[in-house]
């Protein structure tokens, strides 16, 4: 199963109309990934989970993913990992 497959399912479980493509799981992992690496890993989960949320109250996807990614790139130039 890839994880395209496995989002679809979680959106039929969910009752989501909305339709997950390879970008979207992309921009999800790629900003996961900047959270985990330039903030903490326990970032990864809880910055993914607030995209949701303010892509859900209407943010775009790809507008919301990338300021956030910045976001956490900066922290990360802003402390003494």
């Amino acid at each position: 199963m890839t994880l395209v497959e496995w989002a679809r399912l979680v959106c039929a479980e969910l009752e989501l109309s909305e339709e997950v493509d390879r970008k979207d799981v992309d921009r999800v992992l790629d900003l996961a990934r900047d959270a985990a690496h330039s903030v903490a890993r326990p970032a990864a989960p809880l910055t993914t989970y607030l995209l949701g949320i303010a892509v859900g109250r209407g943010a775009d996807p790809e507008t919301a993913a990338r300021a956030l990614s910045r976001l956490a790139q900066t922290w990360s130039e802003g402390t003494d990992k």
